[in-house]
C-alpha cells in the first residue's frame, strides 16, 4: 500500500465529520473543534481496522491523531513494522 493510498482513505474516513471545512493533510483536527473523546476512538478503530495493525498504548499520544499528516506517518511507522 502506497503512502498516497493511505493518505487517501484516512481523508476519505475524517472528511464527512468536517462538514463543509476544507480538511488540509496538516490541519490539527482537534483544535478545529470537530473531534470528541467518541470520534477519537473511532479513529483509533479505524485506523486498526482498514490498515491492519494493532495501535498500542504507546501509540495513543494526540500527536500521532490530530492530523491527515500525522495519520499517516503513524500508519506508515506501523506497517513497517509488520
Amino acid at each position: 500500500m502506497t503512502l498516497a493510498t493511505v493518505r487517501v482513505r484516512i481523508r476519505e474516513f475524517l472528511e464527512p465529520h468536517f462538514g463543509d471545512h476544507d480538511l488540509g493533510d496538516d490541519d490539527d483536527i482537534f483544535r478545529l473543534g470537530y473531534v470528541n473523546s467518541l470520534f477519537a476512538m473511532q479513529l483509533v478503530a479505524f485506523v486498526q481496522q482498514e490498515f491492519g495493525f494493532q495501535v498500542e498504548p504507546d501509540d495513543l499520544d494526540m500527536a500521532n491523531f490530530q492530523s491527515i499528516d500525522a495519520l499517516t506517518r503513524l500508519t506508515e511507522a506501523k506497517l513497517a513494522a509488520l
